[in-house]
């Protein structure tokens, strides 16, 4: 049964193991509606993903089918076009994901990173709202995602978790999964995270850094112990600023 939204625009947030969407209220950069998720389907093909997000963008349908739809996409997205596909299928790769999303929802669709969408709303509804300057906005997890943003306007795609730091991918050395995997203990990381932290704000000169992803639940843990220049604060979104973001994004097109 479809839920109302009262024109709000919806958000969708298509990661490895979930697809959620809800429709956002855009004056409170909230859920207007309760969430829905659905499995992603395996193999995560182009055909398969589409399947479902036509399934959760008419779950909200309260009009023709006009409000803005923005859906995000764990890669490169440059003109709704998918450049990588690191924790998806790699059929992705070269994918409009625009056109195809447009096609399955019969309106359209805009795309974006997903750690751009979490930026986004991080920006306008977060720990960054109201923020001038550059800020950078970091997710850690199974790598690490980055979103510049200068007086709230993004500038997409910037991939700061692959840079080349002492000879090692930087994610795969300080993001989340690998603290997992090597069971370190929080000051471990989070000398690895200073590491991190303090290459990028030598190229970059940031005003913030804003840490989110599921373990910034945990900030007050690893934090205070990053050593660097540049105010750094935990996200407040948290699993809420895909949605939100990816929204946004739809309604600035």
């Amino acid at each position: 049964m479809s839920q109302s939204n009262d024109a709000h625009p919806i958000g969708i947030d298509f990661g490895g193991s979930g697809i959620k969407a809800a429709p956002v209220d855009l004056d409170r950069g909230d859920f207007a509606a309760e969430r829905v998720r659905i499995e992603t389907p395996q193999p995560s093909t182009p055909d398969a993903v589409a399947e479902v997000f036509a399934e959760l963008a008419s779950s909200f349908d309260a009009d023709d089918g006009g409000t803005p739809v923005g859906v995000t996409v764990p890669g490169v997205v440059r003109d709704g076009v998918v450049s990588t596909a690191a924790n998806i299928d790699p059929s992705w790769v070269g994918v409009d994901a625009a056109a195809l999303f447009s096609q399955a929802a019969g309106r359209p669709v805009f795309a974006v990173n997903d750690a751009d969408a979490a930026g986004l709303a991080e920006a306008h509804f977060g720990a960054a709202r109201g923020q001038k300057g550059l800020v950078i906005v970091t997710t850690l997890g199974t790598g690490i995602g980055s979103a510049l943003l200068h007086d709230g306007v993004l500038l997409p795609n910037s991939e700061l978790g692959h840079l080349e730091i002492d000879g090692r991918n930087a994610e795969s050395h300080a993001a989340n999964s690998a603290r997992e995997k090597h069971d370190l203990s929080w000051e471990e990381w989070a000398e690895r995270l200073t590491t991190y932290y303090r290459t990028v704000e030598g190229l970059l000169t940031p005003d913030l850094f804003v840490v989110g992803g599921g373990v910034s639940k945990h900030a007050d843990k690893f934090l205070p112990m990053v050593d660097i220049t540049t105010p750094i604060i935990p996200a407040v979104l948290r699993n809420k600023a895909g949605i939100v973001g990816a929204a946004l994004y739809a309604t600035r097109r």
